[in-house]
């Protein structure tokens, strides 16, 4: 095993079925996936854990010490799929003109197979002086509770990764940036009467029109704020509403789900007083007016500055072994990166050449999967020592 090529590797885990039951009810998930890289890394000297705490939805942390005085280095795939959708067999890894198909090779089986070859090639050499570690998460696709347990497992371990790669597909270009978001429910509340009688009925929906009103308002001043140079402006929408229960009922409540986009520097609790200062206002306009919010899931933007040593060092070896300079760019997508960068670890994203994530159609550049595996390992033994 230890000796597999990417191509080999990646047909492997091509063939195994990892979609998310999150997204895709009864799916089997990560652990055949999972079993696979902790024998891979067993195999190339790696110490392994798994880390599952939800069962059924492992992860992998490997890690291949260091002699001691370098800086540790975490290299992070996640091996969840998205479901099947109309591809015709998704689990089977097919080849043509130099491209694998089938679910999964390009978001993200692709990046994993190169992480894997990577980690390989550096336990077959010289020690490196720092640690390197291998993540191999679940759940991305969905919540990241993969990444999150095994940050949470490391930091109660005293394990610490001074910068990271996420190997997401970006047909190797270098992605330093992206941006984050904010989930949230406000509610609206009326009062319960027969359609016919009005004076007495208080609609919650109706109310909720001048929530609706003040979002579109909050959106508009959000466009007009300093644009980050990579990600653009922050953004605000209505995304989900429901309420009432017949026609000749007045509703007594109403629920809005929004969703707020951030930038680098814009904060959770900033973006929680934006939305309480839209309700305060109106209350203050009508003492009759009732609602709530409640915060969501909330997940923090990411960003790396462009002299950042793992910035840096990619670009070096991207350019050696591409033959061009990596184009730097940033992405209005949410990634683990942000994760990774909250617990300390500066980190990017740069991964393989493809195209069709979440697709019916779905390929990777076999070679650019070969050209990542090598730059990732050159980047480690930079950055290691």
């Amino acid at each position: 095993m230890s000796s597999i090529n990417s191509t080999e590797l990646l047909a492997q885990l091509v063939a195994i079925d990892s979609r998310n039951p999150a997204l895709v009810p009864g799916a089997p998930g990560e652990p055949q996936a999972a079993a696979y890289a902790a024998a891979f890394l067993r195999a190339n000297h790696f110490e392994v854990t798994i880390i599952e705490p939800t069962p059924s939805r492992p992860s992998v942390l490997g890690r291949l010490p260091g002699s001691g005085g370098g800086q540790a280095l975490m290299l992070n795939g996640h091996v969840d799929t998205v479901g099947f959708g109309g591809m015709p067999d998704p689990l089977d890894p097919r080849i043509a003109d130099g491209r694998m198909h089938g679910r999964g090779c390009y978001d993200m089986k692709g990046g994993v197979a190169a992480i894997l070859t990577a980690a390989a090639q550096i336990a077959s050499g010289p020690q490196l002086a720092g640690d390197l570690y291998v993540a191999m998460v679940a759940d991305e696709e969905h919540a990241s509770i993969g990444t999150a347990a095994v940050l949470e497992y490391m930091a109660a371990h005293g394990l610490h990764a001074d910068y990271g790669i996420v190997a997401e597909p970006t047909d190797c270009g270098l992605c330093v940036a992206h941006k984050g978001f904010v989930w949230a429910t406000i509610s609206t509340y009326g009062r319960a009467a027969h359609g016919s009688a009005w004076e007495e009925g208080i609609d919650a929906i109706v109310r909720m029109g001048r929530v609706l009103i003040a979002i579109e308002q909050l959106d508009q001043d959000l466009h007009l704020r300093p644009a980050h140079a990579l990600l653009g402006v922050p953004s605000l929408h209505a995304s989900l509403i429901g309420g009432g229960v017949e026609l000749s009922t007045y509703p007594a409540h109403c629920e809005l789900q929004i969703e707020r986009r951030t930038i680098p520097g814009e904060s959770i609790a900033q973006v929680w007083s934006e939305f309480d200062h839209l309700l305060s206002n109106l209350r203050a306009a009508d003492p009759l007016f009732r609602a709530e919010l409640a915060l969501g899931l909330a997940r923090s933007p990411m960003e790396a500055g462009f002299e950042t040593p793992i910035v840096a060092a990619l670009r070096s070896h991207g350019a050696q072994a591409l033959g061009h300079e990596l184009a730097l760019f940033g992405m209005s997508g949410w990634t683990d990166a942000a994760l990774m960068a909250d617990a300390g670890i500066a980190s990017v994203l740069f991964g393989p050449c493809g195209h069709g994530a979440h697709a019916d159609e779905e390929w990777v550049d076999l070679a650019s999967v070969a050209t990542c595996a090598t730059i990732y390992a050159n980047v480690a033994r930079q950055i290691c020592g």
